[in-house]
């Protein structure tokens, strides 16, 4: 049995199969899923797992880049902003309209759905390199 870090299987895979330049999403409930795009559903109910929660885990296993948010989210859900700072305060942090988000997820190798409720809790991480 695996001692510490992500447990889940699909999870720990993804994240070992990124390279450079290479992206994973992190989602709401309601974000629509792009066909092809690998789908890791967390999501069990309201709030269950949360988006920073589910975050946090994932950014102490991934060597990141960069981040990408929807400009939405200053202005509709602030406070998940100053959480996504908090977790990346080394990292830059880009803000694309939404639309343009939803576009970009269909390139990520895969787009893990928390059970989370607030509006555009949606980050693209974008894998960076540790050499």
């Amino acid at each position: 049995m695996k001692k510490n870090g992500v447990l889940n299987k699909d999870i720990s895979e993804v994240v070992a199969s990124m390279g450079h330049t290479d992206m994973i999403m992190i989602c709401d409930a309601g974000l629509p899923f792009p066909s092809g795009v690998r789908r890791i559903d967390l999501a069990i109910t309201k709030g269950v797992p949360g988006f920073i929660q589910t975050t946090e885990v994932i950014a102490d296993e991934l060597k990141i880049d960069h981040v990408i948010v929807a400009d939405e989210l200053s202005t509709v859900s602030p406070h998940i902003l100053m959480e996504l700072r908090r977790i990346f305060n080394n990292v830059e942090i880009e803000s694309i309209p939404h639309e343009k988000l939803k576009e970009l997820s269909q390139k990520t190798k895969a787009i893990i759905r928390t059970g989370e409720f607030t509006p555009y809790a949606n980050v693209i991480l974008v894998s960076g390199v540790l050499f």
